[in-house]
């Protein structure tokens, strides 16, 4: 894992194939992406990491970016992916799944959301379990500030599994190991979980602060790293 991508963009970058899962930039583009789950895929798509990366390297605004996207969507196995200009206020989530309907476009609502390898806000058991915590989190803080890495412990390391209510596209077995928040499994092809929490969270002030606990070599370890978005600074947006 690599925690900065350029001087400009900052989240996490796959070292493998060079894009990434979650990041923004200095000038209020914020990019994030899941994989679709599904049974088939095909290997001799282009990466799907790249998708963020393009971007929040680009000047196109979300709605322009997702025009240009339409054209290639199938080049991809499926993805979700959320694309937002946060001084604009405006996000969008994509989606190239179902294939049969096309690649899909959607202004996203304030409020809170759970994207997880289904289509944004999927009743999944382990969303609305993350989703229930997440609230529980902003109630016990109230207007006081969470802190990112505590955040992301609790709510993100959770192992606890679900015997009913899942989606039903590997078999029931794989679903249940599946089922958890943070998976660590042993199945058919070997140890199976997960290697990586990013978390990343934007002040009003234009404050911006990414965190990644990740596995190197079977330890754990983690960083974290801040930068200004500066035209949140210079007063273009105002939230409370």
């Amino acid at each position: 894992m690599n925690t900065t991508i350029d001087s400009d963009i900052l989240g996490g970058r796959d070292e493998v194939a060079g894009g990434t899962w979650l990041a923004c930039t200095r000038t209020g583009r914020l990019a994030f992406l899941t994989n679709v789950r599904e049974i088939n895929s095909n290997s001799h798509t282009k990466s799907r990491g790249d998708l963020p990366l393009r971007f929040l390297k680009s000047v196109k605004s979300p709605h322009d970016f997702s025009e240009q996207l339409l054209k290639e969507a199938g080049e991809y196995n499926g993805f979700n992916l959320i694309v937002a200009d946060l001084c604009s206020m405006t996000m969008l989530y994509i989606t190239n799944r179902p294939k049969h309907t096309g690649m899909s476009v959607t202004e996203v609502s304030p409020g809170i959301h759970v994207l997880s390898n289904a289509t944004l806000d999927s009743p999944w058991p382990k969303s609305q379990r993350l989703e229930y915590s997440f609230k529980q989190l902003l109630d016990e803080y109230g207007e006081s500030e969470i802190p990112i890495g505590h955040a992301a412990e609790r709510i993100m390391r959770d192992l606890a599994k679900e015997d009913s209510n899942l989606p039903g596209i590997y078999s029931p077995e794989c679903e249940y190991q599946l089922s958890s928040i943070f998976v660590d499994t042993e199945m058919s092809m070997g140890r199976f979980g997960t290697r990586s929490t990013s978390s990343l969270a934007v002040r009003s002030s234009g404050d911006a602060t990414f965190y990644e606990v990740y596995l190197e070599k079977d330890v754990w370890k983690e960083q974290q790293m801040t930068f200004v978005i500066e035209k949140m600074i210079d007063g273009v947006v105002s939230t409370s």
